[in-house]
């Protein structure tokens, strides 16, 4: 039998990926299905909050998904962003897509070299003068505010979009040999789904120590996770593959 793997997240935009290459190599079935969506939050319900923009001198964005969300709310706030605000990215790739809402200076926009968020701390720290506005998902947890406290940073963070389950229809098949999971939220999504999932042999990949956390408290059996030797989701689609293969 052919494996069907089911990856949470869309489909890559580009030919060029490895998804692409393990499913012509190996002959198996790739699904791009994400478990969870993000939908917009209304400005009346950022109001609520009682976080004001204004007065913030740097704004700290870890995803796309919150740089297109915070210019979408602050255009229905009606709230000016000035010139001389600065931006503190998770990611060079974060960084560069600010350019869709605002001209890209490198004395106004940071980010580490490694993608990660915290090597972003030091550089903030050493702009320790700044007042620094947070964007944050429905779904976040306290790990950046904790992060900011601990470093002495002034700073607020505000709810600019909700992450939603994705769900699916009742006629809709799931019927596949893997899931790869990236984050909690999908972990979340597939027990409001199928609240009697039985995993049996169905092999479960998370990427993240959160996103495994989730799995196992979920009682889920987590098979793959990355190693010294499966560092990334592919190579460790493909050692399932090929063990999937020997075995059948």
């Amino acid at each position: 039998m052919v494996p069907k793997i089911l990856i949470s997240q869309p489909k890559p935009q580009t030919e060029k990926s490895p998804y692409f290459d393990l499913e012509k190599k190996y002959k198996v079935e790739m699904v791009f299905r994400p478990f969870i969506k993000i939908e917009p939050m209304t400005a009346r319900d950022f109001r609520q909050q009682k976080v004001s923009i204004p007065g913030h001198t740097a704004i700290v964005f870890t995803s796309r998904h919150g740089i297109d969300h915070f210019f979408a709310l602050v255009k229905d706030l009606r709230v000016t962003i000035p010139e001389t605000m600065k931006y503190f990215c998770k990611s060079e790739q974060v960084a560069l897509y600010i350019q869709k809402y605002v001209q890209y200076r490198k004395r106004k926009v940071f980010f580490p070299l490694t993608g990660r968020v915290q090597d972003l701390l030091p550089i903030m720290v050493k702009h320790n003068t700044e007042n620094y506005f947070v964007p944050q998902s429905s779904a976040h947890n306290d790990d950046m505010k904790n992060m900011l406290d601990e470093a002495g940073l002034k700073h607020d963070e505000a709810v600019m979009y909700y992450t939603v389950s994705n769900d699916f229809a009742n006629d809709e098949p799931f019927d596949y040999n893997m899931l790869v999971f990236f984050s909690p939220e999908g972990i979340n999504s597939l027990m409001k789904n199928f609240p009697d999932f039985n995993q049996g042999d169905i092999a479960i990949a998370c990427l993240g120590q959160k996103t495994i956390e989730a799995a196992e408290e979920a009682g889920l059996r987590v098979d793959m996770r990355p190693t010294p030797e499966l560092r990334s989701v592919p190579a460790m689609i493909e050692d399932f593959i090929k063990r999937h293969n020997a075995a059948g």
